[in-house]
């Protein structure tokens, strides 16, 4: 195995906090370019990687080590210069790991975008200095806001090629202030960046005197995540039923998944949706053995105290806080499929934390222009990339929250049941 350059402490990672984070923007904005400069900056590739960069650099007559190569994997991608899926990455520093998911910019790759988006912490949207704000850094930004990310971070790139002008960068994050504000954006952060050169990016930048910020990763390793989380509804979808196989345990019955939000602690008073039957957590359990507490995003197995019928897609909550038990929901829905469009009448399979039912399209309120927040409400359909506002009616209910509420209850896919394929993504407005 070939040797890194400067590998993280695996042993040393072990129970850090992770930050997911997506990038967006327009094409050649320089999205590849600044993940394959965090990776070389943070020492997490390996030298043949970065010879087998260097290489392709000169062969294709770059005067610089391309570093967008290092995430531009697939060849037609190279070929075409341009980055055409979600790519998942993976880097850590001493204080944080890190998962990226680099979407592409272009317009008809919208649900590549609520994709990598849909499970966030932070949003990273870039624009080039030179061109300013355009059609899709609004669209981003607009799609970051719905989807709910929590943190978004503006990177001026390519300020080495504006002689790094302080009134270029002010007048963009100040557009883009005046943008964001009518989203709802909960926390915004501008930083002046060449990722070519590494400016801001692993440290802050002689070439930025003015810029009294911190560089892109102090940020992304100090912006806080742990209050995000819900932690106060409890939401555990069940996933598996646990029931051991050897003859010498007859009585064990364990419940298995992943906590959507709120603290679950041993003794604690719970209810099982559907049913409405109470009990109380006698222990839970991981692989490692019994903790005294379980939250988001851990995955676990819990045990009752009382023996209730319990099977996957059941709800373990709070009997005086539960998700909504309902057949009739509103939703903004992005539409992924190429094939057909979603109609008024359309039946679909819903896939919704770990319950899975049929639904029909039962109206569609409005088509949203995501770039001018227009709503049309004479459209009848929504084609590939699309967001409307919809009304869906589902066979057997869903236990489900708002989705400004809780991403995870309140998030879902629908699927094309003759072909098994995600035909669209939705978040829950109203459940009743």
């Amino acid at each position: 195995m070939s040797q890194a350059v400067l590998e993280p402490d695996a042993a040393s990672s072990r129970g850090m906090d992770l930050l997911r984070f997506a990038t967006a923007g327009s094409v050649d904005d320089g999205k590849s370019t600044l993940i394959g400069r965090l990776l070389y900056d943070t020492k997490t590739i390996f030298e043949d990687q970065l010879e087998a960069v260097e290489s392709a650099s000169a062969s294709r007559g770059d005067e610089y080590t391309n570093l967008a190569l290092l995430t531009d994997g697939l060849r037609a991608e190279r070929e075409q210069g341009i980055t055409i899926d979600v790519a998942y990455r993976y880097f850590a520093t001493p204080r944080r790991k890190f998962i990226i998911a680099d979407t592409p910019g272009h317009i008809q790759y919208t649900r590549n975008m609520v994709t990598g988006a849909s499970t966030a912490d932070l949003a990273l949207i870039l624009v080039d200095a030179r061109k300013g704000l355009v059609e899709q850094s609004r669209r981003h930004a607009f799609l970051t806001s719905l989807l709910r990310v929590p943190h978004l971070v503006l990177c001026v790139n390519k300020m080495d090629l504006v002689d790094w002008d302080q009134t270029v960068f002010e007048r963009i994050a100040d557009e883009f202030t005046s943008f964001a504000a009518k989203l709802d954006a909960p926390d915004l952060t501008i930083i002046p960046i060449s990722a070519l050169n590494g400016d801001n990016i692993a440290s802050r930048s002689e070439n930025t005197p003015w810029y009294e910020g911190p560089s892109l990763l102090h940020h992304l390793e100090h912006v806080h995540i742990a209050s995000d989380r819900n932690l106060v509804d409890v939401r555990f979808p069940v996933q598996y039923v646990i029931r051991p196989q050897s003859t010498t345990v007859t009585d064990y019955r364990g419940y298995a998944g992943q906590v959507a939000s709120g603290i679950l602690k041993p003794g604690d008073d719970v209810m099982v949706l559907p049913s409405g039957l109470t009990s109380t957590i006698a222990a839970i359990e991981t692989a490692d053995g019994p903790i005294d507490e379980a939250f988001p995003p851990m995955s676990v197995t819990v045990r009752l105290a009382d023996e209730i019928d319990i099977s996957r897609g059941d709800m373990i909550c709070r009997p005086q806080n539960k998700p909504a038990v309902a057949q009739d929901i509103e939703a903004m829905v992005c539409w992924m499929d190429e094939t057909a469009p979603l109609r008024v009448g359309g039946k679909y399979a819903i896939k919704h934390t770990t319950r899975t039912a049929r639904t029909v399209v039962r109206g569609l309120q409005y088509r949203l222009d995501v770039n001018t927040l227009h709503r049309d409400e004479t459209a009848g359909e929504l084609s590939l990339n699309e967001i409307g506002r919809v009304k869906l009616r589902t066979t057997v209910p869903l236990l489900a929250d708002e989705y400004r509420r809780n991403r995870t209850t309140g998030g879902f896919i629908l699927i094309d049941e003759s072909t098994n394929r995600t035909v669209g993504a939705g978040i829950i407005i109203e459940a009743r």
